[in-house]
């Protein structure tokens, strides 16, 4: 029997509930793996709390990241056999699969097979992050040699991956914090200028770190006050790449907009990861960037599988730099 995390309403952490069950044989094209850790990601807050982008179907299931080793497969999978260490790629709904278990059912079009310099706790901290930034950064933005870039939210997860995959394009990341207690962690991430923004004017330090040129790409999961401070201090036709909503309202000035000639668009994951052959090559770079040290995932804390509501509650105090992992 399996331990599975799962949640009948929606709400806070105390929400969810472990549940014993068993876990069936895979079907056509799935595959099922005995977990050895987890990754959190504050899209399975949102999704636990109602305010995901789909509504869950109850009894809900949740988790887009987990490594281990395949136990079964079903027909028609081919290239993972059972023995196999994996970790799971996010390219599914929380509707159809959850990682939140110790023996949990995945698409096999999300596994992906284990990067040998890595623990299995460092692979559940991987592909979202890095296919995040990846994306944005790599895809949409095609940043380039010598661009600066502007990280805020730089401890998280997507930040920290950021910071690197910026090393790794030979760009210049410029990192924001809101204070300065975790500048030295980022720093030794590879940051190359970081910002306190409540300690800091951030459009003058910007200004002063570009020589007064602006910056050519803004990577913002924030919005809120700041967004427009960053429009500011962005070089002529800078693309401004969106990602997320941790502040709100977030109010677009009109004027340099249109004398900046910005382009200003989101970014999500799923652009890379429900793509096959996007996938393959982003999953392709990111593990060349492992295989190199120029990529190295981050984790800040672990939790047993037992303590997911604790785990979820140090989630959103929003106190971590990296990854915060559940192992089983």
């Amino acid at each position: 029997m399996a331990h599975v995390v799962q949640f009948n309403e929606v709400g806070g952490p105390e929400k969810l509930e472990i549940a014993v069950k068993q876990v069936g044989e895979p079907g056509e094209g799935e595959v099922r793996i005995a977990v050895k850790a987890i990754g959190l990601n504050r899209a399975e807050t949102l999704f636990r709390s109602g305010q995901y982008f789909e509504f869950p179907v109850f009894p809900a299931s949740l988790g887009y990241e987990a490594a281990g080793i395949i136990e079964a497969v079903g027909p028609g999978v081919k290239d993972i056999a059972v023995g196999d260490a994996v970790s799971v790629v996010p390219n599914f709904s929380f509707n159809d699969y959850g990682m939140y278990g110790d023996v949990v059912l995945a698409p096999v079009t999300a596994v992906v097979k284990h990067p040998p310099s890595l623990s299995f706790e460092e692979a559940a901290a991987l592909w979202m992050a890095y296919l995040t930034a990846y994306d944005a950064l790599v895809g949409t933005a095609q940043l380039s040699k010598g661009e600066f870039v502007v990280i805020p939210a730089a401890s998280s997860s997507v930040g920290i991956a950021a910071i690197q995959i910026a090393n790794k394009l030979g760009a210049i990341p410029i990192a924001l914090t809101r204070t300065s207690v975790k500048k030295e962690q980022i720093q030794s991430a590879g940051a190359a200028h970081i910002i306190a923004t409540s300690e800091q004017d951030l459009v003058e330090e910007l200004k002063k770190i570009t020589d007064g040129k602006g910056v050519q790409v803004i990577y913002d999961p924030v919005g809120g006050p700041t967004f427009a401070k960053l429009l500011e201090a962005a070089a002529p036709r800078a693309r401004v790449i969106i990602y997320g909503t941790l502040d709100e309202p977030t109010v677009i000035p009109h004027f340099p907009v249109f004398t900046k000639m910005l382009v200003i668009t989101g970014a999500i994951l799923f652009t890379t990861t429900y793509d096959p052959e996007k996938l393959k090559a982003g999953v392709k770079w990111i593990t060349e960037g492992l295989e190199s040290g120029a990529l190295k995932p981050v984790i800040d804390r672990s939790f047993p599988l037992s303590d997911i509501v604790e785990a979820h509650r140090y989630l959103e105090a929003n106190k971590q730099f990296g990854k915060i992992i559940v192992t089983i």
